[in-house]
């Protein structure tokens, strides 16, 4: 924002031959006798047709000799028109005092209008000439009457607009912190985020500050994100982002490269139970068999015994059942 501080024009007076002017810069004044002249009391018999209003940034004294003139605000010469004091400003000409800047606002001697204070500072009083910085950890706009602390993540050295996010590996841990502090050995934090995260399972990290973590290495296993990758043991698996070794089946499995194969003693039950099972069907299926044959020859002599020709109710006995009614 700019000012234009316009100076009081400067304008002749006159005054009366034989009359003698007061003891005020006045006297220093021209003659003029062919000028109109004002002869109300207390004039001086100063001329009235020539009074200017004060420029802006100025107010009227009314401690001058100026009563004479039409108008309040109105002077014959720049000494009647007084600058607005520090914390106050006036934007029109010809009035007879200034105004005071709002909070937020400052102002210096002489000015038609008031400043916003800039970033990073503020003012709460009305008519004030300066602004006042803002505190490390605390943020402010333009023209703002308090400032406000930095939250979380964030921070501030000093008189900032407004609170800065941390850099990547980073961060701020509590609130209106003034810098930040590396991230800790097994935590990241990229520069998107505010607080350092935890590194994933199967990651980790073993330095201060950095913005993202290293996934656990093949043939090695990481049960801590801030501690180096362990050698893994040679009868376990670890592929790549292991939390643990992983092992085969204990006796009845064994590691053969990247896989588990059968150990020789599950081979040998699998075997010896492979056959005793086998051994038991067929026994259960050869009796069976047998018991099928003894059945056969025991109904043989009930299927080939002839039944006597009767009538039973005048009916043969191997007619057809009948039946009739319920």
């Amino acid at each position: 924002m700019s000012q234009t501080t316009l100076t009081p024009a400067l304008t002749d007076t006159t005054v009366i031959e034989n009359v003698t002017a007061p003891t005020t810069p006045l006297a220093l004044l021209t003659s003029t006798p062919s000028t109109p002249i004002s002869t109300t009391p207390g004039c001086s018999a100063f001329n009235t047709s020539t009074c200017e209003p004060c420029a802006p940034g100025f107010q009227y004294d009314n401690t001058m000799l100026c009563t004479c003139c039409t108008e309040p605000g109105l002077c014959l010469f720049p000494g009647a028109c007084l600058q607005c004091p520090v914390g106050s400003y006036q934007p029109l000409v010809g009035q007879q005092q200034c105004l005071p800047c709002a909070r937020g606002f400052y102002t210096f001697t002489g000015s038609p209008l008031c400043h916003a204070c800039p970033l990073g500072s503020f003012n709460n009083i009305t008519g004030a000439d300066s602004c006042i910085s803002c505190s490390p950890s605390f943020a402010s706009l333009q023209s703002s009457t308090s400032c406000s602390p930095c939250s979380l993540g964030t921070f501030c050295s000093s008189g900032c607009s407004k609170c800065q996010t941390c850099p990547a590996g980073q961060e701020a841990l509590q609130n209106g912190a003034t810098d930040c502090t590396p991230c800790r050995p097994g935590m990241h934090k990229p520069a998107r985020q505010t607080m350092c995260q935890i590194c994933n399972s199967g990651s980790y990290q073993i330095h201060w500050g950095q913005d993202q973590c290293e996934i656990c290495p093949e043939n090695h296993y990481c049960p801590s994100p801030d501690v180096n990758p362990i050698q893994c043991p040679s009868d376990a698996f670890c592929p790549q982002g292991s939390l643990a070794p992983g092992y085969c089946m204990e006796t009845f499995f064994r590691k053969a490269g990247d896989t588990c194969e059968l150990a020789p003693v599950t081979i040998a039950l699998l075997v010896v139970g492979g056959g005793a099972l086998l051994f038991i069907i067929l026994m259960l299926l050869r009796r069976r068999r047998d018991t099928d044959g003894e059945l056969s020859v025991a109904r043989a002599p009930l299927l080939r015994k002839e039944r006597p020709q009767g009538r039973y109710y005048g009916i043969p006995c191997d007619a057809e059942p009948v039946y009739a009614g319920w």
